[in-house]
């Protein structure tokens, strides 16, 4: 039986993208369990991989060599990624609280969110010093410090393994630039007193040779901008400070319910907290049957243990113990590309260190870089002809990518009879239909969506998005809405927890937009969709297709790319980082947009005909032609790049048959990839379209000028 029509039963939610769960989610793609909903919820679409920050910040690797692609690795899993940094569990109610979502409902939840060394308590830390940890904020400010000019100062304070590391590292890149002025280590006591007396005399011998000036017994007062105080008055230049200082516990954890051993989740030896339905691993942990120091080693040998107990816990199978090694060979940067090697009081350093510990991460990254291809299943041996064709070479894309093609729908309405009520304002190509009520004009249009993201709450926000593009581009004012709604089979209480994370995201979305969701319809079957049936009303004329006007200016309110981005996503070639900034573009209402434009001789919004696609609805129904400037178009982050490799989405060869007389190869073709909830695209006043842009920017919006209307009805020409 096909695993994927099986219904959904239990969640399972990951809160955080640790080394625990990265592994977890790797072999959960490997091994996924039928009727387990999968979601992880992290900051952002990349989890750094703490064994090459020294690496990075020397400048041996670069930062895409740092991250693990959370979005990439989820797709692999088959789970749901939420992007946003979770600040609550709730244990009695089964909830986990990310701002600026509905809650997130578990049935088995694991954390492994790591630990940050801000210092809270320091003055001046928080205006003026970076915590080594969480180490995404930290790798984005050292890139940005380390590639500047002028004489440099930098400092660490915490004289432990990791602060030497990241001092001799900083010291080492800055040198390499010209740069190094000072670079100072600071410890309250002795520095690197947890490492054996081999191991510490060859650090210290380093840090002499890297010229960074160790303070030791020298507790911090505060830091000032561009300056450390210490508690004996002297004073440490540093134009960048970090802490690396200890390890701390998110402060959330305390509100959790659950035992806490000096802020940290205690965990048994099966990894359950005190809740036996929420698992721990990681440096958030405590493992209070064998204390460790934080590690990421035991991390690591933790995922197959935490990967056969989530499993267990939901199908009822017996639980396994981890048993932590009672010692680890410590691997230590020291700068160059040299490293010192210690274990059971041994120690070595020097090149060949350096060298084994390289291969040693690469391999341990290669895991997520290169994800095994998943076979699909084989088509029956026996099968109608035309069947590989109609399946294609390529998954079949959601969102706008999964519509009929523009020759096929505007074939089929074209045989439609008129209806002949005088309440009814035929628009041959319009965005929506136009009623007239009691003297009161109204617009109705809907749109659906096949999901593209396992997200509901994501995709309940670009649907309802997407369904307002009709309404904002007639200049009409949201109304109403019905929500029409298909989820995946899956148990009453899931359908619960769905619908109401749906609605919740849906409502706010209408809501601001002036309509209320009154109603709708609900089904189950193979795959989530998403829609909404919105109506509108014109307190002015409605912007039609037909009034564009020679002459005028060509404004577009968002990057375009979505189709290649979420095709490239589905077959998991897209970077985490592009997806998330494309999904976000995606979310963004044009309601504002639509009222600075509300003067606009003709308008539409970019979906799933492409750019090209619903720019020649404009030009046949104004009888007019166009020019757009191909390079005043904007992209999506990563668009062009997909589209110069090939990648396409399924929907673009139908786009492409609408004006066969236009040839584009590489990048351009995205003028013709389907957007789902596009940018609106309004004709102008050409003397109008420079405080239109302006209007828009100031609003927030990436709109840019990308060409003109022209005579010579349905002509349609590219120029640079």
């Amino acid at each position: 039986m096909d695993s994927l029509r099986l219904p959904l039963t239990r969640d399972l939610v990951l809160i955080g993208g640790g080394h625990t769960h990265a592994l977890v989610l790797r072999k959960w793609g490997m091994r996924p369990l039928p009727g387990a909903r999968l979601t992880v919820i992290n900051p952002g679409p990349a989890a750094p991989y703490s064994g090459m920050l020294p690496g990075f910040v020397a400048g041996h690797y670069t930062r895409g060599e740092l991250d693990i692609d959370l979005v990439r690795l989820a797709r692999f899993a088959g789970a749901r990624v939420v992007l946003g940094a979770a600040d609550h569990i709730d244990t009695a109610a089964r909830l986990v609280h990310v701002p600026g979502r509905p809650p997130v409902a578990y049935d088995v939840a694991s954390v492994d969110i790591g630990i940050t060394s801000a210092m809270p308590d320091l003055p001046g830390f928080a205006e003026y010093g970076i915590p080594a940890k969480p180490l995404g904020r930290f790798a984005a400010q050292w890139a940005a410090f380390r590639d500047g000019s002028g004489p440099a100062h930098a400092a660490v304070i915490g004289g432990g393994v990791a602060g030497a590391e990241l001092i001799l590292a900083m010291a080492f890149a800055l040198k390499s630039r010209g740069r190094l002025a000072q670079a100072t280590l600071i410890d309250s006591d002795q520095a690197l007193r947890a490492i054996g007396e081999t191991a510490r005399s060859k650090l210290l011998r380093a840090l002499v040779e890297h010229g960074v000036r160790l303070e030791e017994n020298a507790p911090v007062e505060r830091l000032e901008d561009g300056y450390i105080v210490l508690q004996d008055g002297r004073e440490v230049l540093s134009d960048f400070t970090t802490g690396a200082a200890g390890a701390r516990p998110y402060g959330w954890l305390a509100d959790s319910g659950l035992d806490l051993q000096d802020g940290f989740l205690r965990v048994s030896e099966t990894l359950q907290s005190s809740a036996a339905n929420v698992f721990a691993a990681g440096d958030c942990a405590h493992l209070d049957f064998a204390p460790r120091p934080k590690a990421g080693v035991y991390a690591v040998r933790q995922a197959p243990v935490l990967y056969h107990n989530l499993r267990s816990t939901l199908t009822g199978d017996p639980l396994r113990k981890y048993r932590p090694q009672k010692d680890y060979l410590k691997l230590i940067s020291m700068g160059a590309k040299e490293a010192l090697g210690e274990r059971f009081g041994t120690t070595l350093a020097g090149p060949m260190m350096w060298s084994w510990k390289d291969r040693i991460d690469q391999a341990f990254m290669e895991k997520f870089r290169d994800l095994p291809a998943m076979d699909q299943p084989p088509l029956p041996a026996e099968h109608t002809l035309g069947m590989e064709q109609a399946l294609g070479d390529k998954p079949m894309c959601g969102g706008c990518g999964a519509k009929v093609g523009r020759g096929a729908l505007l074939g089929t309405l074209a045989g439609l009879s008129s209806t002949g009520r005088e309440d009814i304002t035929p628009l041959p190509g319009d965005d929506a239909a136009l009623l007239t009520t009691g003297g009161v004009k109204q617009v109705i249009s809907t749109d659906h969506l096949r999901s593209f993201t396992n997200d509901p709450v994501l995709m309940a926000r670009i649907a309802a998005v997407h369904a307002l593009g009709d309404i904002w581009a007639m200049g009409a004012e949201p109304q109403a809405a019905t929500a029409n709604l298909i989820l995946p089979r899956m148990s009453p209480e899931l359908q619960t927890r769905t619908l109401q994370e749906i609605m919740a995201a849906a409502t706010e979305v209408m809501q601001a937009a002036g309509a209320a969701i009154i109603g709708g319809h609900t089904s189950l079957g193979d795959e989530l969709t998403v829609g909404f049936t919105v109506t509108g009303l014109c307190p002015r004329p409605p912007i039609t297709l037909a009034g564009a006007r020679p002459g005028d200016a060509l404004i577009l309110t968002k990057p375009i790319g979505s189709g290649v981005l979420m095709a490239a996503e589905m077959a998991g070639d897209a970077s985490g980082e592009w997806v998330a900034a494309a999904l976000e573009q995606m979310s963004q209402p044009q309601g504002e947009a639509a009222r600075i434009l509300q003067g606009a001789h003709a308008m539409t919004d970019v979906t799933g005909f492409g750019l090209l696609g619903h720019l020649l609805g404009i030009c046949e129904a104004s009888r007019t032609g166009a020019d757009v400037f191909t390079g005043q178009v904007p992209l999506m982050q990563g668009a062009a790049e997909l589209a110069d490799r090939g990648v396409r989405s399924s929907l673009l060869p139908a786009n492409q048959a609408a004006v066969p007389e236009l040839k584009t190869t590489g990048w351009q073709e995205l003028l013709f990839d389907p957007q789902t909830a596009g940018g609106l695209l309004a004709a102008v006043a050409a003397d109008q379209a420079g405080g239109l842009l302006e209007q828009l920017h100031a609003a927030g919006y990436p709109a840019a000028l990308i060409g003109k209307i022209t005579e010579g009805a349905g002509a349609i020409t590219l120029s640079a």
